[in-house]
């Protein structure tokens, strides 16, 4: 009895899902013949699949019919997630399959007017030539449709779920599915699975960039969509006061520990201008994204002043990038596109393999 004839017979045993020889796999390894002893590994995803019993009897049937095999012995071991992902391969989100880039807006804490920014890079974005979608992924509090002032309740097509498109952006949120004065009362499983629904079942067509405008906090929509776009770059958004720098230091965390890229970080509130002529008034302290910058090597890419314009524009549903693009606050959101579309991280387009899993 030697190895060749062994391989020969756990070429039998197949994965029932893939239909592939477990040796082919790389899920049967350490094969060792000793007389009529038979001793080999078996990897399967955890110690409790249900496949594993299934495994061990087929491999033990197989190499137990050769003549001269007197036993079969199947240790068991878990793969890595790295061999996990090479040999079950995740199957692409349907809905963003075309989606050339993702920029996940974030923040460690609420206030700090994450969505105004979301929604203004975006129209920035879409100043540029790009082709842009704005998902509203904050479950828990969705702005977009008030500041964008839609009403329209989301259309289906073949099971796919349509955008609005509005100032050049196609728009998908969940305040456009229920009422705006409606609570969103969902725990961690249900809003990981409406984050995956919002990339999978949207047709978000062909695009440039899909803007994400993440809930503020750590919580599950960050890691689900770390999990389903790995290749998704952030954009932390802080205001100057060292409170919320606390708070977005946590959320840098995070994204480091799950290795998602920051692009960038903007500060806004930065300062009051109350005349062309007047000295800035730094009503929330000064120099806080500066050294949130230092301090965590992310590049400052904006400081935002505080804008009448800007205020009036999320009540009116006429974002700034819309109606003063040109004003100062504006000029700053066309510099943080430019920089943004600049970035090393956006220089290759995203390939889509990944799901949530």
């Amino acid at each position: 009895m030697d190895s060749k004839t062994i391989h020969q017979a756990l070429h039998t045993v197949l994965h029932p899902k893939l239909r592939k020889s477990l040796i082919d796999l790389g899920m049967i390894r350490n094969v060792s013949v000793e007389g009529g002893r038979v001793t080999l590994t078996l990897a399967v995803k955890s110690e409790r699949s249900p496949l594993k019993k299934v495994l061990i009897k087929q491999i033990k049937d197989a190499v137990g019919a050769l003549p001269d095999v007197s036993s079969v012995e199947v240790d068991v071991t878990t793969l890595t997630r790295q061999e996990f992902e090479v040999i079950f391969p995740k199957a692409p989100l349907k809905g963003i399959e075309k989606v050339k880039h993702f920029l996940a807006v974030a923040s460690g804490k609420g206030g700090v007017g994450k969505t105004t920014i979301a929604v203004n890079v975006a129209l920035a974005l879409v100043k540029q030539g790009k082709r842009v979608g704005l998902l509203d992924a904050d479950v828990y509090g969705p702005s977009v449709p008030l500041m964008l002032d839609l009403s329209d309740a989301l259309d289906q097509k073949e099971s796919m779920i349509i955008p609005v498109e509005k100032y050049g952006l196609r728009i998908v949120s969940l305040g456009m599915t229920a009422g705006q004065n409606e609570a969103f009362i969902w725990r961690g499983p249900l809003v990981s699975k409406m984050i995956h629904k919002l990339l999978a079942q949207v047709e978000w067509g062909e695009l440039d960039y899909l803007v994400i405008d993440l809930p503020p906090g750590t919580g599950d929509p960050s890691i689900t969509v770390a999990q389903a776009i790995p290749q998704c770059s952030v954009l932390m958004i802080t205001t100057p006061q060292e409170v919320a720098l606390a708070d977005v230091r946590r959320s840098i965390g995070l994204f480091n520990k799950i290795g998602q890229t920051i692009v960038g970080l903007v500060e806004n509130m930065s300062y009051f201008l109350p005349s062309q002529s007047a000295q800035p008034i730094e009503i929330f302290g000064s120099g806080g994204g500066e050294r949130l910058s230092q301090e965590a090597n992310i590049p400052l890419l904006g400081a935002i002043p505080l804008d009448l314009r800007l205020r009036q524009g999320g009540d009116d549903g006429i974002p700034l990038m819309v109606s003063a693009p040109n004003s100062s606050a504006g000029l700053v959101f066309q510099s943080i596109a430019q920089k943004i579309t600049e970035s090393p991280e956006q220089a290759s387009p995203w390939q889509g393999n990944y799901n949530v899993p």
